[in-house]
Parts: C-alpha cells; structure tokens; sequence
C-alpha cells in the first residue's frame, strides 16, 4: 500500500458536484471525482479516456476538513448574443466559493508503481491544475507527504494543518476534532450513504456522473497553540 497526501488551501476553492447552468453550488470538502479530474489533467488524460479514468476510479480515497470555510456567492451579469452576433439579452449567474478553507486529502493503492506514476504527473503536470475552478491554482507546497499507510490512517496521523489563527481560536482545545470522509469500504463500523460523485465520463459532449458510497468519521489531533488555563494563582491568597 502506498499512499499521496496533499493540502488544498488558499483564498478560494470550489468543489461542486451537483449543479449546472446559472447557479454553480460548492460542496463542503473536495470531491473524489474533482481530485481524479486533477490526476487525470496532470497526466495528460484526455477528457474520453475512459480506460485510464475506470483505473483511477480503482484509487482509495479519504478526506479531512482541517479548516470550515465560509461559503461565498459570486454574483454576475452575462451578456447573451445571437449566434451572429448581435445582443440577446442578459442573465444573473450565482457561483459559490469556499474562503480560506483547508482540507488534507490521501489516495492510495496496493500498486505501488501505480502511485509512483501518478506522483510524478502531479508534481509534473500536463495540463493546467486547479481547485474546482481555472482561476483557482493548487499551492505551489501541494504535496505533503507519501506513506506506506492507508488513505484513512495517513489522515488519522497527520498532524493538524490549519492555519496559525485558525488554531488560535481554538486555543482552550488541547485536542480537535476534523471531519474524515472516505470511499465506504475503508471505515469500519460506519454506515455509508450515496453520493453522486464517481466520474464516469468527463467529455464535454457526454460528462456523466454515477453514485458511490462515502462513510463519515471523526479523527481528533493535537492542538499546537493550546493554552491551559490551570493556574494556581489566587487573587485572595494576600487578603
């Protein structure tokens, strides 16, 4: 078993998968089929290649929610013209975003070349990568670590990677609970629900989506910026 960790974090993310045409909802934390359309961009996959996509659709995957972030909606006015040209109309478009949001995200696979290949196109990629959105770029320190652990064990062991301030509002917390989303088979004990969210075809003619089952859990790190509030001072020890 060899696993890839990654950090998606930075102003903005958007990971929807449910939403077409005016309005573009986000999920909460990234999707399975938003990282292996990233695999699939990075190793030069084009958008019909169903074989390589059914192959990383093989991929263990989990995520955890290290920052909540806050939901933001894009408010615009499109211009519409007729096919010669000429205006149309316009129309209101709502596009939702995540802010200042951070997740930890770990695929893994028992080939371990398999990985190796996928981690050379990632740090190597082929076409332009991004968060949900084009103008929305990967951080440049992406790539945290790569395990011989699971998917769900490399999350449960990695240190919290949220932002300093994040932290500090957590300060009176020696230990944190995150959110751990992961492909159903990989929890034990804990009933998976179905989500819409395995990728079937990305071709812009015929982009299809199926369902898969995603179980829900809780991994709890350490605080770093924890201040315990014990003191033994007593303001009525003079009196």
């Amino acid at each position: 078993m060899k696993t890839i960790v990654m950090k998606f974090c930075g102003p903005l993310q958007s990971w929807g998968t449910g939403s077409n045409f005016e309005t573009r909802h986000t999920d909460f934390y990234p999707s399975k089929s938003a990282v292996i359309g990233l695999i699939s961009a990075s190793s030069g996959y084009r958008r019909d290649d169903i074989s390589n996509l059914n192959k990383l659709n093989k991929l263990d995957f989990a995520v955890r929610v290290d920052q909540n972030g806050n939901l933001m909606r894009d408010y615009h006015i499109a211009r519409k013209n007729k096919k010669n040209g000429d205006f149309e109309r316009t129309y209101v478009t709502n596009r939702y975003y995540l802010e200042d949001a951070v997740f930890t995200v770990a695929i893994s696979h028992s080939d371990e070349k398999f990985i190796d290949e996928i981690l050379l196109a990632l740090k190597n990629p082929y076409f332009q990568t991004y968060m949900g959105r084009r103008a929305l770029p990967l951080p440049y320190d992406f790539i945290l670590d790569v395990t011989d652990k699971s998917a769900v064990d490399s999350l449960k062991s990695l240190e919290w990677q949220a932002s300093a301030w994040y932290k500090k509002k957590h300060k009176k917390d020696q230990s944190v609970g995150l959110e751990l989303y992961a492909d159903g088979d990989l929890l034990e004990d804990v009933d998976g629900v179905l989500r819409k969210d395995r990728a079937i075809s990305f071709s812009q003619k015929d982009r299809r989506f199926g369902f898969r089952y995603e179980s829900r859990a809780w991994v709890y790190v350490e605080n770093e910026e924890f201040i315990s509030d014990d003191s033994q001072h007593d303001i009525f020890d003079r009196v």
